[in-house]
């Protein structure tokens, strides 16, 4: 049995992080990586009336699950399976069913806050931070959340301006200081894929491949 290697991932909204999560999946392939995104673990708001949805703040590291968050990354580092959340971005709760996750050689946990809890990090072999222009991100996070989550583009607005930035400045960017690689250019950078492929490759076994996980 081999330790898995766990990579954290994180950067601003729309900075590129699942652009390297899904660079490093391609490179090594569904049977060794799994990806886990934080999104995954919003806590259920489908308690609260429908009109306080939107005045909850999403960014904030207490928006996260970080119990349960915790708790699935230990058993996937000690190669327990878990059943992931599945999270409803539209209604923003929990759906009913969830994601069964096997244990891989490469754990990539992504996400903005990742970097931010003390208890994930003091767990990760590698700590990954995505650096983003500002007008780039929210760019970027104007058009998936119109797009993918049904905003409108003054609700987007609205949410950046109320809380989004401000989240950004106190709690992600400053989780910067905690990476050990720092990707420039909105994570669209071979160099920085190759040199984390390699810090992996140093890390892993070369007879990963026949060992039972």
């Amino acid at each position: 049995m081999i330790t898995p290697v766990l990579i954290g991932i994180a950067g601003g909204t729309g900075s590129g992080k699942t652009y390297i999560a899904k660079q490093l999946l391609k490179k090594y392939g569904e049977g060794e990586v799994a990806v886990i995104e934080q999104d995954a673990y919003y806590k259920d708001l489908s308690n609260l009336p429908l009109g306080q949805h939107g005045q909850h703040n999403f960014d904030h590291p207490d928006a996260i699950d970080i119990e349960l968050f915790n708790q699935q990354i230990t058993s996937l580092m000690n190669s327990q399976p878990i059943d992931m959340p599945i999270y409803d971005f539209a209604t923003h709760s929990r759906q009913s069913k969830t994601h069964h996750v096997i244990p891989h050689h490469v754990i990539i946990v992504e996400g903005i806050l990742t970097l931010h809890y003390k208890v994930l990090r003091e767990m990760m072999n590698i700590k990954i931070f995505v650096d983003t222009p500002d007008d780039i991100r929210f760019i970027r996070r104007l058009t998936r959340d119109v797009k993918e989550r049904g905003r409108t583009v003054q609700a987007v607005i609205d949410q950046y301006l109320q809380t989004v930035r401000t989240m950004h400045q106190q709690f992600v960017e400053p989780s910067k200081f905690f990476a050990d690689i720092v990707v420039p250019e909105g994570g669209k950078n071979k160099v920085a894929v190759d040199m984390i492929s390699t810090k992996i490759d140093a890390i892993l076994p070369s007879n990963r491949f026949l060992c039972e996980v």
